[in-house]
């Protein structure tokens, strides 16, 4: 059986902002990329930037001394994710990165893997992640494009960072969980905090994201209207706000 699905969330600010499924933020992203924009590239870029911003949010004031730890798999969620560690990198943060496999990323998820090696941060193989002693992990292994249980270096990555005891930070949606249902058929990452792109995901049960965050990603209200959804701009003045049911 489902478990329940959150139509909408609030803001801090009490601003509602309705809840999608996986096939709508897959549309949402579809008419961004096809018709209004921003392409692909873009929103990795705000993803990934809003990602390492939260990170340091959620370290405090000793974050350029913490041992981050970056796993990433191959979609654009992991793209997010390596922008993330490239952003931290840059500004001396100890940073990470693992990747479940360095040879499948897609185009955009593989610039930013480029982009990445001129940086101060460090790459590491799933092999080596057991001698790591991270302060806080980011999850970019998964995102929405779940199906089934996870498995691979996937699950490797999960048992990996639940199994140090460090706190999770998860993109989009912590990994294993179904963004629809809230559902786990396997093991996820028991995130202590999640930042959600766009829209947040009717899935995200706050037993299984911890504290909920949402992130502009620069998607235009026409991409909303077109879809037929109501659509109040929740950001005001910044590009990251909490969540609440």
């Amino acid at each position: 059986m489902a478990n329940s699905r959150i139509e909408a969330f609030k803001t801090d600010n009490d601003v509602s902002v309705v809840a999608i499924t996986t096939d709508q933020m897959r549309e949402v992203d579809r008419i961004a990329m096809e018709e209004t924009g921003p392409n692909l590239f873009q929103m990795m870029e705000n993803a990934g930037r809003n990602f390492a911003l939260q990170a340091i949010e959620v370290l405090g004031n000793g974050w350029q001394k913490a041992n981050i730890v970056v796993l990433a798999g191959l979609g654009g969620n992991a793209g997010g994710g390596i922008c993330a560690a490239r952003h931290l990198a840059n500004r001396q943060a100890n940073v990470q990165l693992a990747l479940s496999n360095p040879d499948g990323l897609g185009e955009v998820p593989a610039w930013q893997h480029k982009i990445f090696h001129s940086t101060s941060g460090q790459e590491v193989g799933v092999s080596g992640l057991s001698g790591l002693r991270p302060d806080l992990i980011l999850d970019a292994v998964i995102g929405y494009s779940l199906k089934g249980a996870p498995r691979g270096a996937a699950l490797e990555f999960i048992q990996s960072a639940n199994g140090t005891g460090a706190p999770i930070l998860s993109l989009d949606v912590p990994s294993g969980v179904d963004s629809t249902t809230g559902e786990t058929v396997g093991e996820y990452m028991h995130a202590q905090w999640t930042m959600t792109l766009a829209l947040p995901k009717i899935g995200l049960l706050p037993e299984k994201t911890g504290e909920l965050f949402l992130a502009d990603i620069g998607i235009p209200e026409a991409v909303y209207s077109n879809m037929g959804l109501e659509y109040t701009q929740p950001f005001g003045n910044q590009y990251r706000v909490r969540l609440s049911i």
